[in-house]
C-alpha cells in the first residue's frame, strides 16, 4: 500500500513521527512535505495529497494541520476523496468502516504521536463494512459530488 501524507507548519512534528512509524512497518510513503516548522499555507498541502490519491499514486492519504479542520475542508473540495477529521481510535474505525473515508485528517494541537499512530493503525486496518446501508450513503456522497461538478 502506498500512502501520500502531508502537512502545514503546525502538523510537521506528528507527520515526522507518523511517516516513520508507516516506513518501518513497511508502508510505502509518499512526503508531499512540508519539511520545516517556517509557516506554509495547508491548502497547499491538501491538494498534493490529494492529487496522489485521484490519480492513483497513493491508494489513501493522511493530512495533519493544527486543528485537522482547514485540512479536511481543502480535502473534501476534490472529487473523489472522503476525507475524515479523526480525533480518536473509535472516530478512525468508523471513517473506516461507514465512510469508506480514503483521507484521514489529524489535529497536530490534540493528537500525541503516540495517539496519532494508534489512529493511523486503526483506520488502516478496519475494512469498509460493505454492508447495504454503508454502500448507499457512500454512493449518495458520490451523487453529490457529480451533480455538483462544473
Amino acid at each position: 500500500m502506498k500512502i501520500a501524507i502531508g502537512c502545514d507548519h503546525r502538523g510537521y512534528k506528528l507527520k515526522e513521527a507518523i511517516k516513520d512509524f508507516l516506513i518501518k512497518k513497511g508502508v510505502d510513503v509518499i512526503d508531499e512535505g512540508t519539511f520545516s516548522e517556517d509557516s506554509v499555507d495547508y491548502p497547499d498541502f491538501a491538494k498534493k495529497v490529494c492529487i496522489s490519491v485521484q490519480d492513483g499514486r497513493a491508494q489513501r492519504g493522511i493530512l495533519i494541520c493544527g486543528t485537522g479542520i482547514g485540512m479536511s475542508i481543502a480535502a473534501n473540495k476534490f472529487r473523489g476523496i472522503r476525507a475524515a477529521l479523526v480525533l480518536d481510535e473509535f472516530m478512525a474505525e468508523m471513517a473506516s468502516s461507514h465512510t469508506s473515508a480514503n483521507v484521514l485528517c489529524l489535529s497536530a494541537i490534540y493528537t500525541t504521536p503516540e495517539k496519532g499512530i494508534a489512529i493511523v493503525e486503526k483506520w488502516l486496518h478496519t475494512p469498509f463494512s460493505n454492508e447495504e446501508r454503508h454502500r448507499r450513503r457512500v454512493e449518495k456522497i458520490k451523487e453529490i459530488e457529480e451533480a455538483n461538478r462544473q
